[in-house]
């Protein structure tokens, strides 16, 4: 076919407009500019100013021969094509932002991004490479195998801080440790698992940094031979030298259930990443076995806080929280089937079987001098076959807000969200009702006959703190103890108003989130970093502190993550909108 000059010309420049959209679309901006696509585009626009190399351990623990070969091969679900209804999605849908909105919330952002900075500089300077920092001496500590708990933890901070020199320097940091080393004889599987493996994948999802993901790999390979034992199931402590010389582990005769029922997530995601379902299917045992045993329990629908993975007994017990011991294995339910996109029916099922029960027996209405429409998460003993509620409301407890409320999106319950929100506003009420402005780490307080009408009754408040011990003239009204009036640094309660603002979209969760940020920020400064608070009911500055950093999920001056970046993460970042580059 003959082809002219002119139509030459015409392809030719018609070839170089493609190439020049292609050039924008796929190498300016590698996703569309949402705030996530600029941020990514910042944090990888140029080469790293450091080779970023991944140097192996010093042990493969991939090459581990097991006394006891797992019996079958689990293969990772198929995904459904539409897990939840496609009208329904998680996150509100916010308008576009007013300028005057625009200049508080960049504000807040730059005062929460400056004091992250602060305690990651303490960190850097005073404890690089340890564990934690020790906030009031400016020492440091080991507790986790002595893995650099603080600096994995922090990797994903940092990014979505968008520190990219102090990432990349993380970054290389972390690819140099030595997973064939450990500072403790015994590992503790389920923290291994939350901090570490959890810290690497998530740096990795974010960032796409290969030397990462070869380094979870080997984290994941060492996780996984806590299952080298005769029944498959994990033991809590791997020993470290027996488990490298491929002898058979034992599982403990009693553990806490969320010990064993926190390893799926982590693990099915490193499945996922890596096309090797070997970590799905050894975690995914586990929760088969919750699965079994969930409508068998002494409250169906819930799992004790004590089960045997050496007998695989998780029905046996009365005692039953939604606190420490229990927390993860719940929260993991909901969001393991987000992950699967519905391809497991299993946790869908565990999910909403679990949150019904919860709903019922363990969350309750305080009744309050001025009669708040919220809810607090309790405890729940077994006698005599009935359950019997105890009131007590751990800090920890404060993450069922935002599970209720993921929950509740994800599995199209509007029953579930509502609940999600009067929890979590149960929690920030509890932070504003203590004059330092933050929620003691136990309370107790008095639950109503019914949710839906609450008066407030002086003589019967009066009845209950009379019977408790632990009751103090200056407790707020309402509260009959503060049996552990520290404030520790714990990220739960913030965690699930970050939640209840990208769900809802209601702004007075923006406000709230900051008046938690501000208490918390102005009550445990130190010189170097923030730090636990002895006594958070009497308000006399400055706090009597504790030399101790909660090392509590994620972990980057513990608190910071969570309860710093909790309030980051609801402020996207755009260079449009405040956001700065050094």
């Amino acid at each position: 076919m003959f082809v002219t000059a002119a139509q030459r010309r015409d392809i030719a420049v018609a070839v170089l407009v493609i190439f020049a959209f292609w050039q924008l679309r796929y190498v300016v901006y590698p996703e569309p500019p949402t705030h996530m696509g600029r941020l990514k585009h910042w944090m990888n626009d140029a080469a790293p100013k450091r080779r970023i190399r991944h140097v192996p351990s010093s042990f493969d623990w991939s090459r581990v021969g097991f006394s006891h070969q797992l019996t079958s091969q689990v293969s990772l679900p198929t995904p459904l094509r539409s897990p939840r209804p496609s009208a329904q999605k998680i996150q509100h849908q916010f308008a576009p932002e007013d300028p005057e909105g625009a200049e508080v919330r960049v504000a807040r952002l730059m005062e929460v991004r400056g004091l992250f900075r602060e305690n990651w500089k303490s960190y850097r300077e005073l404890a690089w490479m340890q564990d934690a920092l020790l906030p009031v001496s400016g020492g440091s500590r080991e507790q986790f195998s002595g893995w650099a708990a603080t600096l994995v933890d922090s990797l994903d901070t940092l990014w979505i801080m968008g520190l990219r020199d102090e990432f990349d320097e993380a970054v290389e940091a972390a690819c140099q440790i030595d997973f064939g080393v450990s500072t403790s004889p015994r590992v503790n599987t389920f923290e291994t698992n939350i901090r570490y493996l959890g810290g690497l994948m998530a740096a990795y999802d974010l960032s796409g940094r290969e030397a990462l993901l070869q380094k979870a790999v080997e984290l994941g390979d060492l996780i996984y031979a806590a299952f080298n034992t005769p029944n498959g199931m994990p033991v809590d402590f791997i020993d470290f030298a027996a488990a490298k010389a491929g002898e058979a582990l034992q599982p403990e005769p009693r553990v806490v259930s969320a010990s064993p029922g926190t390893l799926s997530l982590e693990m099915t995601r490193l499945s996922q990443i890596t096309g090797d379902a070997k970590y799905y299917g050894a975690a995914s045992r586990v929760m088969d076995l919750f699965c079994q045993g969930q409508n068998r329990t002494e409250l169906p629908g819930a799992w004790p806080m004590w089960v045997s993975m050496r007998d695989e007994d998780v029905v046996s017990g009365g005692a039953f929280t939604l606190g420490g011991g229990e927390d993860s294995l719940f929260e993991y339910l909901p969001k393991m089937h987000q992950l699967l996109r519905g391809g497991d029916d299993k946790y869908r099922a565990m999910a909403g079987a679990f949150l019904d029960a919860a709903d019922r027996h363990f969350v309750f209405r305080p009744m309050t001098p001025t009669a708040e429409d919220i809810l607090l998460p309790g405890n729940v003993n077994v006698v005599d076959g009935k359950p019997v509620l105890d009131p007590e409301t751990e800090h920890l407890a404060c993450f069922v807000g935002g599970m209720f409320g993921l929950a509740g999106r994800l599995l199209n319950r509007t029953d579930y969200l509502d609940s999600g929100i009067r929890l979590t506003n149960g929690c920030v009420y509890a932070y504003r009702s203590f004059p330092t402005g933050m929620m003691p780490e136990r309370i107790n307080t008095v639950p109503c006959d019914h949710r839906s009408h609450c008066p407030w009754q002086e003589a019967l408040w009066d009845h209950e703190r009379k019977k408790r011990p632990e009751w103090k003239p200056h407790l707020p009204e309402g509260f009959t103890t503060a049996k552990d009036p520290r404030y520790i640094l714990r990220p739960e309660a913030i965690e699930s108003v970050f939640y209840m603002y990208r769900i809802t979209g209601d702004e007075a969760f923006q406000d709230k989130a900051w008046d938690m940020f501000t208490a918390i920020s102005n009550g445990t400064r130190t010189e170097y970093a923030n730090a636990a608070v002895l006594d958070v009911t009497v308000a006399r500055y400055p706090l009597p502190k504790m030399d101790y950093m909660e090392v509590s999920l994620e972990s980057c001056t513990d608190w910071a993550f969570q309860t710093v970046t909790q309030l980051k993460k609801r402020i996207p970042p755009s260079r449009a909108s405040g956001w700065p580059r050094h």
